[in-house]
């Protein structure tokens, strides 16, 4: 069951109605019920992996926080996570480990020494192992209480809200509200269903119709694409996938304020950061802040922080930077490789980490340090084509591909000279290998977020504190908005990170 299908809009209003009528005890077997039930929807059997995962971490943080000796806790803590990561491992990274080896054994004249199997990657593996993760270590650094409800700790991992592409929660954010209901009001359904609908317009509207341009884009032989090309493709595919995964998050984080659960803000318009550090903070905050959490800062040797907001941060003079920057590469790696098992994805993540160490050279320079406009607005022409340049690995079908894409960018004789083409020339920065009306498109986006952002920024809070000028112009968006998602509302594509 996929959120932009009528599907799921009849069976999320099922749930909320039943949701509010039913006592403490009743409402949360309902609710987990309903989300093995949306779970089972795309494999039954799938979600008993989900379940051995989830109550590893149950027992093993019970008995992390009885045990008295320090081994016995660590023994727990290494049960939890060879648990969750084993199995993380064998579904998504064997293959890709067993082609990796079998490549080398190629280069040394050797046939393929090992064996790949055919397996299917579970739906929100990689989601609900990071949330349950989190869990057992929160209580093996005795900041939280282990959960002694196993139904409790069961919904907290098996919320179909945010079950398969997050954001990933944290115990505290949760459990508090699925355990004791706020009281209704009005105000749930109606935040609720406006950011429901923004997201399916995000989704129906807007990155399924970039989608198109970008399938054709990336399908098209990399010789035939210009270097203005490959920019176009990259701007469209990044805000394709910005559109898509914060379309997912919106409607999680609606369909859970239907139910009175309020959510952490997963996107903050991303793409008019100022710098790369900044974008991590605006772009899937909640993963950001995870691995902020459990893998930065503990490899720099700091106290990590309780909820899932921010993105990386600061950590002080006390750590050396040979360290800060070892850290750094190493937690980009991983970000990449846990987002797909390829090298694409982990050159994707070193791009990032490249980008922040250049951020940190400059900061360190204290370059326009006093002109803080002006170094805003030259942050953002710096940051947000380095960016999506870096979408180019992400999308990429092959490092071949990414490299032959990336070489049309990096040769300046591509925007400027004639390319013979069979018979005839062609300007190389026309668009060859892609649909013009792509150029259009990639031309509005970034004008239009800019525009979206300061109404939103500066505008807005002052129309809203005016009801009659914030009512009609909320009722003219939600209508626009609700009349293009009626007519386009359709199971046109899966969301792109319901693969990883």
């Amino acid at each position: 069951m996929i959120f932009n299908s009528f599907t799921y809009v009849f069976f999320l209003a099922i749930v909320v109605m039943v949701y509010w009528l039913l006592p403490r005890r009743p409402r949360q077997l309902f609710l987990f019920a309903a989300s093995i039930t949306f779970y089972g929807f795309w494999r039954f059997d799938y979600v008993f992996i989900m379940l051995v995962s989830a109550f590893t971490d149950y027992f093993a943080a019970i008995n992390i926080h009885k045990a008295k000796a320090p081994a016995k806790r660590r023994l727990w803590l290494a049960l939890s996570l060879t648990v969750n990561f084993g199995l993380l491992f064998y579904f998504k990274y064997a293959n890709f480990l067993v082609g990796n080896i079998n490549g080398i054994a190629h280069l040394l004249g050797r046939d393929d020494l090992l064996r790949t199997w055919s397996v299917v990657l579970p739906v929100g593996i990689s989601f609900y192992t990071f949330q349950t993760v989190s869990y057992t270590v929160d209580v093996y650094r005795g900041r939280i209480e282990p959960i002694r409800d196993p139904l409790l700790y069961g919904l907290f991992v098996t919320f179909f809200v945010h079950l398969v592409a997050g954001p990933i929660l944290r115990v505290v954010e949760v459990i508090p509200q699925l355990d004791r209901r706020k009281p209704f009001a009005l105000e749930f359904l109606a935040s609720g269903l406006w950011l429901i609908l923004n997201g399916l317009f995000l989704k129906c509207v807007l990155a399924d119709t970039i989608g198109g341009y970008v399938d054709e884009g990336f399908g098209a032989n990399p010789a035939t694409l210009s270097a203005t090309d490959v920019w176009v493709l990259a701007v469209l595919f990044g805000f394709q996938i910005y559109f898509d995964f914060a379309a997912y998050s919106q409607i999680a984080i609606g369909s859970a304020r239907l139910m009175g659960v309020i959510f952490p803000p997963n996107f903050y318009f991303p793409y008019v950061a100022t710098s790369p550090r900044d974008f991590w903070r605006r772009w899937h905050i909640s993963l950001s802040s995870w691995i902020r959490d459990y893998l930065y800062l503990p490899l720099c040797g700091v106290r990590p922080h309780d909820e899932s907001r921010g993105g990386l941060v600061p950590v002080g003079e006390h750590v050396g930077a040979a360290r800060r920057n070892v850290a750094l590469v190493a937690t980009w790696f991983i970000m990449g490789l846990w987002h797909g098992a390829g090298w694409t994805f982990a050159l994707w993540g070193l791009w990032h980490a490249l980008l922040i160490l250049v951020q940190r050279v400059i900061a360190g320079l204290g370059v326009l340090r006093s002109h803080t406009r002006l170094r805003g607005a030259l942050g953002w022409l710096l940051a947000f084509p380095a960016v999506m340049l870096g979408w180019v690995f992400f999308r990429a079908q092959s490092l071949d591909q990414a490299w032959a894409m990336l070489q049309k960018v990096l040769q300046p004789g591509r925007y400027l000279r004639f390319d013979r083409l069979h018979s005839g020339y062609l300007w190389s920065a026309l668009p060859i290998g892609i649909d013009p009306v792509g150029y259009l498109i990639a031309a509005i986006l970034p004008v239009a977020t800019l525009v979206a952002y300061l109404v939103h920024r500066d505008l807005w809070p002052r129309w809203s504190r005016r009801a009659v000028v914030a009512l009609p112009v909320a009722v003219a968006y939600g209508t626009v908005v609700a009349a293009f998602v009626f007519v386009y509302l359709r199971p046109v594509r899966q969301f792109i990170y319901f693969q990883f």
